[in-house]
């Protein structure tokens, strides 16, 4: 057992040494988690908000300038007020505007018999996007009502009203939901890239092989390899979440240590996959096209960290219950900004845990492959 500990010992501080010369892995370990959370938080946003919209007034009444003026205060609107359609057609052919709001030349006198509708014509080549502007204009129209109504100008408010509440996001700001997402792939990335790339290169050249001929085992090899690149995409991890609380300003409602502790899991997955890939190929730049296709690609895509994995089909649902991603990206979101809720927490955290073990598995059965 000492001569164990002696032999796991010697590897780790090789491989810390080989960490700390090698400027490729401190910039994967500590710069790239910065750069991809600067870039994606900062650069990446779901919300949607300046939107250029012509309002066409073509006659410009009292009722209607009123009305145009909920689009020119409001901060989700950039309007081009025009007087005909035909130049407001133009914007949105050339798509330097988003929509059309059309107030019509008898607007003001609809309105005085009780009915004036607004026509609303959106671009629609990004349909969630079409979606929400529409809302958006509901909006404005609804406020215009609901003070003319107020001011004893139109129909009386109804007794019934809705008073809506955003639970757990109430700044309404799409960082909250991308952040955590974030942070799932810069681990996923990092941890990947860190082993496969460093094990393909020594594969290369040959100094892998002269480790295998020593008496050190599979297992002693595996540990020494992994624990300096697992330190090193914890640190990763730590600026992540310093990030997410000081730059984006994204709240940690649950417990950090739970955190913590789930993350050290994905890690030891992300390094798991790094390991086996390293195992199968050994060219670096084959190893890290291959660990981006692998890990980060379905990390992006099929984590629910962009899209919702209950609108997707049957068999693509399926195909997620096998990525750990998924389960991180949920955990990390209910942590994030729900709080320790157990029945989330406790079944991802112990499927990872199943799929760290069965990586571990697998890369020790691949080394051991190697030394036969």
């Amino acid at each position: 057992m000492r001569a164990k500990l002696v032999r796991l010992r010697a590897l780790v501080i090789k491989e810390t040494r080989q960490v700390v010369r090698d400027p490729s892995s401190i910039a994967i370990g500590v710069v790239l988690p910065l750069i991809l959370i600067v870039l994606f938080g900062y650069g990446l946003s779901l919300d949607v908000k300046n939107v250029p919209v012509a309002v066409v007034l073509e006659n410009p009444t009292p009722e209607a300038l009123d009305l145009a003026s909920g689009f020119q205060l409001s901060p989700y609107f950039h309007p081009v007020m025009r007087r005909s359609m035909a130049p407001a057609v133009e914007l949105l052919r050339e798509h330097k505007v988003d929509g059309i709001v059309r107030l019509s030349q008898d607007f003001s006198r609809q309105l005085a018999t009780g009915q004036a509708p607004v026509q609303l014509i959106v671009h629609g080549g990004d349909a969630n996007r079409a979606r929400i502007i529409e809302g958006y204009v509901d909006g404005v129209v609804a406020g215009w009502a609901a003070r003319r109504a107020a001011q004893g100008q139109g129909v009386s408010s109804p007794p019934v009203s809705i008073e809506a509440r955003l639970w757990f996001n109430e700044a309404n700001d799409s960082s909250y939901f991308l952040v955590p997402g974030l942070v799932v792939l810069v681990m996923t990335l990092i941890g990947g890239l860190l082993t496969a790339m460093v094990m393909a290169r020594e594969w290369e050249r040959g100094t892998l092989e002269s480790l295998l001929v020593t008496p050190v085992r599979s297992d002693e090899i595996l540990l020494g390899k992994t624990l300096p690149y697992f330190a090193l995409a914890l640190v990763g991890f730590t600026l992540c979440v310093l990030s997410s609380q000081f730059l984006f300003h994204v709240p940690l409602r649950g417990s950090f240590l739970i955190l913590f502790g789930a993350s050290m899991l994905y890690v030891l997955i992300a390094l798991g996959i790094g390991l086996l890939i390293s195992a199968w190929v050994k060219n670096q730049l084959v190893a890290s096209q291959l660990t981006m296709l692998v890990t980060f690609l379905p990390a992006f895509m099929l984590s629910g960290f962009l899209f919702d994995i209950r609108s997707m089909p049957t068999v693509v649902r399926l195909i997620t219950y096998v990525l750990p991603a998924r389960y991180y990206v949920a955990l990390l979101q209910s942590v994030f900004l729900a709080g320790n809720v157990a029945s989330v927490i406790v079944p991802s955290t112990l499927v990872l845990a199943a799929m760290a073990a069965a990586l571990a598995l697998g890369s020790r059965a691949a080394m051991n492959k190697r030394l036969a």
